[in-house]
């Protein structure tokens, strides 16, 4: 098992927390642990975000239990009730990722009031923002996310993943049972990706220069990601027409596979050329290959698709197959141009900051 960073973050906005409390004389200062639990965020630019919308929340969480408490008292089905309220709030507001921490709040000043419940009340409140704060803290100083490294490498591993299954589709060597349990983890790799990319776009520079050029990364990234899933989507096409791929004439068949290592191969080197493992236009010679390989495909399949010989309901099915293969090919030629002048202009702002799995 792999403990990433978050998790020590966790674990770090809770042991602060608990300091902090138990410095200032507070009794239990586990709830203070509590509520750095549910504020930890994945980015700085969430707890940025956020830290106000969390402050808002447990002040209106805390009003509604106190006013409820003095009025009904603190019986369970008031606590229910709050917590209702509480969800609606929020949900009507759409600050739903705030709910876990607001409901909280509400039911620790609940809990078990004393006598001086409004000190009661404010000592519980006081001890859950320690706790928001000590999260922030730890989110703006402490063990920074590392998107752009954690980014480019799941988009590497879902291609290599994506990429090996198209090749063994294309020489007949599947194992139809396997493929259909890793088209779901390809599936939750992909999403995963989208996530981790959602974060690395919300990420902010202070620096309006390192912003520029984080922005121009932002495009790249959206750019694998989509090539990625144009792979996907030729996988799934070729998985599902496989009766029509291995009942194609020798020739088609042949000049498919190789337009599809072509662009398969095309595909790895642009990444290696991102992490700098390749020199910039050194792709070039492909884009011949691939152009003069796109037309050969369409003549041979125009040439073929008249053939009294073959079917025409396989024809039918094998169209989507060739209309993805050009799709990616101009996918990825997009991509080729955008990584070439990603390193061709503004060469003193632009910098790649991917390492080894090893190094973070």
């Amino acid at each position: 098992m792999r403990l990433g960073a978050r998790i020590f973050k966790t674990g770090l906005a809770v042991t602060f927390a608990l300091y902090v409390a138990m410095w200032l004389g507070f009794q239990t200062p586990a709830f203070g642990a509590l509520a750095a639990f549910f504020a930890v965020q994945p980015s700085v630019h969430k707890s940025l975000i956020l830290i106000w919308d969390q402050i808002q929340a447990n002040i209106i969480s805390a009003v509604l239990a106190i006013v409820f408490v003095l009025a009904f008292g603190h019986e369970p089905f008031v606590v229910g009730v709050v917590v209702v309220l509480i969800i609606s709030i929020n949900i009507k507001w759409k600050k739903e990722t705030i709910i876990p921490l607001a409901v909280v709040t509400a039911i620790i000043i609940m809990g078990s009031p004393t006598d001086d419940f409004i000190n009661f009340a404010a000592n519980r409140f006081l001890l859950i923002m320690i706790g928001v704060f000590s999260a922030f803290i730890v989110n703006m100083i402490f063990l920074p996310p590392k998107h752009e490294n954690q980014l480019y490498h799941k988009i590497s591993d879902s291609n290599d993943q994506i990429i090996q299954w198209i090749r063994l589709i294309l020489h007949h060597e599947i194992d139809y049972s396997t493929l259909k349990q890793d088209m779901k983890k390809i599936r939750e790799s992909v999403l995963k990706l989208e996530n981790v990319f959602t974060l690395y776009k919300e990420e902010r520079s202070y620096f309006r220069k390192n912003e520029y050029s984080r922005m121009r990364k932002v495009v790249l990234f959206r750019q694998m990601i989509t090539c990625t899933k144009k792979a996907k989507e030729i996988l799934k096409s070729l998985s599902k027409h496989d009766n029509a791929v291995n009942s194609l004439p020798d020739e088609m068949s042949q000049l498919l596979q190789l337009q599809v290592d072509y662009l398969t191969n095309y595909h790895e080197r642009i990444l290696l050329k991102y992490m700098g493992k390749v020199k910039p236009q050194s792709t070039q010679d492909y884009y011949q290959e691939i152009n003069d390989g796109k037309h050969q495909l369409i003549n041979v399949f125009m040439t073929y698709h008249n053939d009294s010989q073959i079917e025409q309901e396989e024809w039918v099915h094998f169209l989507p197959v060739i209309a993805l293969i050009i799709e990616y090919s101009e996918e990825l030629e997009h991509l080729d141009r955008l990584v070439d002048g990603f390193f061709t202009y503004h060469t003193d702002d632009n910098e790649v900051k991917i390492r080894e799995r090893d190094q973070y």
